[in-house]
């Protein structure tokens, strides 16, 4: 059912390609390092401006509401415009806004409702940036070396966004939560000039559209067509809110009751992260030849960490746990991002990837907020089992969906885009070649 990676990249790649896929890579490890620690910095702000943690909740919430607003809207402009400006418009509002949350922050001036406005611009500068950045790194590599490449990306990212939450931590000790934002504010700057630099020329140009509603429209029909497709997002808008709430809301609390505190929660999530790296590392050489299967089986692991909450595990065993899952995750991320590089039309990369994003976070903040009161009424252990089933549901009920079990890898640039051949036997070998 698979086949493991059978040679590595070529020393010699296009130039162009190589040249976008590096400075994507390098723009996004600035931003990611700035970012991490620029989140830890906000939630500070706000407590030392005098808010609680209810206040931390709606500035974290006034960022997230954007997001799902806009996704949709970011996803069918980056497949109208060149994605590059697109990425760069939305680095310069994300750098202007962090950098007026720093001046604010470091004058003593800022109120809730400011930090709950400049958090908002961040979270509408993540919708238009993301479904950009998703196509154009999708359009950057070839289809041969298109799983390997995301998976540099990712551990790339992983990499990055480890470092940053622990430098951003260290600088916040050492000084005001503001200089923080002021660092995330100028790597928006770099990352954007990098952005400036990408050569869009290999991309073919747009064909005039009937207009936004039309490409949503577009979109949506392109995600409808494809059962694979439209089951996966489904199956992660239950899975990501569920991770989300056990992981965001009951996690810290049972760190709280019975690990010892934060410290123990804080190294349990740094074995996830460390899990994800490792996750990145295989999927460079490892190349399941059913993509969807192979990712989808290791979404089951997800179920882990609410199941070792809810025992709860000991801290080297929920460690443990946390870090079989951040392989997991990676084994599907790479795989899901291989499968949309080989299977989506170049010109509708953007819009889907919005759609995708959409489905994994619209209901994050529904689960998030009714974790407390399902906890109050079954029970925290209760409420951490009953996470850890959703998963295993959903998850199960994806796998019987043929086109999940089915589709296959291909292997060469002229297979990207062709259908896929029928099976004539269980040892017919199909043509081998790819969010969340």
């Amino acid at each position: 059912m698979t086949s493991p990676a059978s040679s590595p990249l070529p020393a010699r790649r296009p130039p162009r390609e190589g040249r976008n896929f590096g400075l994507l890579t390098a723009a996004a490890i600035i931003t990611s390092l700035g970012t991490n620690g620029a989140l830890i910095a906000a939630a500070f702000a706000v407590l030392e401006s005098g808010g609680d943690a209810g206040d931390v909740g709606l500035v974290a919430a006034a960022r997230t509401a954007p997001l799902v607003l806009f996704l949709l809207i970011g996803g069918a402009v980056a497949d109208r415009i060149p994605r590059h400006r697109v990425m760069v418009a939305a680095n310069a509002l994300n750098c202007v806004s962090q950098a007026v949350f720093a001046w604010l922050v470091l004058t003593g001036s800022a109120e809730l409702w400011h930090m709950m406005l400049l958090t908002a611009l961040c979270g509408t500068g993540q919708a238009f940036f993301g479904p950009a950045s998703e196509g154009m790194l999708m359009s950057s590599v070839d289809g041969e070396h298109a799983a390997r490449a995301f998976a540099l990306f990712r551990m790339s990212m992983h990499g990055a966004a480890i470092g940053g939450a622990a430098l951003g931590g260290a600088m916040i000790a050492a000084m005001d939560p503001g200089w923080v934002l002021a660092v995330d504010a100028a790597a928006f700057a770099v990352a954007g000039a990098l952005r400036a630099f990408l050569d869009v020329s290999h991309i073919p140009g747009r064909a005039a559209g009937g207009g936004l509603l039309s490409d949503l429209r577009d979109g949506w029909r392109e995600v409808a067509g494809r059962p694979w497709l439209w089951a996966i997002v489904l199956q992660f808008s239950v899975v990501v809110a569920v991770v989300g709430a056990a992981e965001a809301v009951y996690g810290p609390l049972v760190a709280r009751d019975h690990l010892g505190g934060a410290r123990p929660w804080g190294l349990a999530l740094a074995a996830f992260g460390v899990g994800t790296l490792g996750g990145a590392l295989l999927m460079m050489r490892w190349k399941p030849r059913r993509l969807l299967l192979a990712g989808t089986l290791c979404v089951f692991p997800l179920a882990l960490p609410s199941a070792g909450l809810a025992i709860p595990l000991p801290v080297g065993g929920l460690c443990g746990v946390m870090f079989v899952t951040g392989i997991a995750i990676e084994v599907f991320g790479v795989s899901w991002m291989t499968a949309l590089h080989q299977e989506i039309p170049e010109e509708k990369l953007s819009r889907v990837s919005a759609y995708d994003w959409f489905g994994s976070v619209a209901m994050v903040p529904l689960a998030t907020a009714a974790a407390g009161p399902v906890e109050s009424l079954v029970g925290r252990s209760e409420a951490l089992w009953g996470c850890a089933a959703l998963i295993v549901l959903v998850t199960a009920g994806v796998l019987l969906v043929p086109d999940v079990r089915n589709l296959t890898r291909r292997s060469t640039v002229k297979d990207i885009g062709a259908p896929v051949a029928p099976r004539e036997s269980a040892d017919a070998e199909s043509p081998v070649g790819r969010l969340g």
